[in-house]
Order: structure tokens, then C-alpha cells, then sequence
């Protein structure tokens, strides 16, 4: 990630610059078959992939296009996925979640998958606009953990 969320931040190896706030940051495509997903894709598109053990949450898949990390995927498993499609989910990055969900309901929408922690990323939640829509929401944790 090259921008920042302030012009005036400077920038350094060991502080990586964030994402523009309200800009699309991350594609996440849930499926029951990641392995078919990975030949379908790398086949088709060319990227490539590389597995991240999350512990309890299993393996995770980095997607990567011309040597930059532009997505992930997840196994759809268990009955939290029971009548879900498989689906891409786009992320935008927010200066707090917590403060954007406050909002949601006002505006219209609904906060589907409240705000929580995912160790070393930050804060993330899944809401739907008034239409339906859904995107996820996320706040990037500092290199200082806040």
C-alpha cells in the first residue's frame, strides 16, 4: 500500500502507509472449495497463492496479481454458512468501525456481522445498505497495535 489517510503523514519502511479512507482495499471470496477456486482463478487470471494458518480459523488464502497481495479466501465451513451463497466480499477501509455501524441503521441500513477483533489486521464488519447490499467495513490496526 503506497497512499496514506493524511497527506501531510509521512511514510517510512517501518510505518507502512494505509489505504485512503473510503477506498475499496481487499477482495475476499468465500467458498466451500478453495482448491477449485485456486486452479479456476490462477488458471484464468494468473494470480497466485499462498496459505496462512489463522489457528482456530483455520487455513486462509493470500491471492497475489504481479507480486502485490490483492485478495484472500476462506472455506464456507460449518452452519454459520448454511444458506449462504458462495460470494466475493469487498472491503472499505473507515477511521472507526464501531463509530460507521453507529450509523448504519440510521441511514437506512444493517449492521449484519457486528465490529469485531481480527488479530493483526484490525476491526472488521459485514453491513448492508438500505437496498440490501452488502460490503464490509474495516479499520486497519496500527504497527503500534491500536
Amino acid at each position: 500500500m503506497t497512499t496514506t489517510t493524511d497527506p501531510s503523514a509521512e511514510t517510512t519502511a517501518e510505518t507502512p502507509a494505509l489505504p485512503p479512507l473510503g477506498s475499496f482495499v481487499w477482495q475476499e471470496l468465500m467458498t466451500p472449495s478453495p482448491a477449485k477456486a485456486r486452479t479456476f482463478f490462477g488458471e484464468l487470471l494468473g494470480w497466485s497463492f499462498r496459505e496462512v494458518d489463522m489457528g482456530e480459523h483455520g487455513l486462509y488464502t493470500i491471492i497475489s496479481h504481479g507480486g502485490k497481495d490483492v485478495g484472500g479466501m476462506m472455506k464456507m465451513d460449518g452452519s454459520t454458512w448454511d444458506g449462504i451463497p458462495p460470494h466475493w466480499m469487498t472491503y472499505v477501509s473507515v477511521a472507526d468501525v464501531d463509530a460507521s455501524c453507529a450509523k448504519v441503521a440510521d441511514l437506512g441500513g444493517k449492521v449484519c456481522v457486528p465490529p469485531f477483533a481480527a488479530a493483526g489486521v484490525g476491526r472488521i464488519a459485514v453491513i448492508s445498505d438500505p437496498t440490501g447490499a452488502t460490503i464490509s467495513l474495516i479499520t486497519f490496526a496500527t504497527p503500534d497495535g491500536a
